[in-house]
């Protein structure tokens, strides 16, 4: 069972003073609604993200190899470190 905690967003007035004229069963159908809809746009937000750090990472080993970097410099560079 997931629990849930309030936050606080900033809404133009006039939907804020309609909620607040809202029914109680009303209220909580827009609370789902709303926590379903922020859930969504925040994996969409961290897909997006992960898509761009591979995109960065594959351009990365690409210019590497262009440069000559081979998987056994690489692993001789990292054990240098150590």
């Amino acid at each position: 069972m997931k629990t849930y905690e309030e936050i606080t967003l900033k809404i133009p007035s006039d939907v804020a003073e309609a909620y607040r004229k809202a029914t109680e069963e009303k209220r909580e159908q827009i609370q789902l609604k709303l926590a379903l809809l922020l859930d969504l746009q925040l994996k969409i937000s961290h897909k997006e993200a992960v898509q761009e750090l591979q995109k960065t990472m594959k351009s990365a080993s690409e210019e590497a190899q262009k440069n000559g970097l081979t998987p056994e410099i690489l692993e001789s560079i990292l054990a240098e470190e150590n």
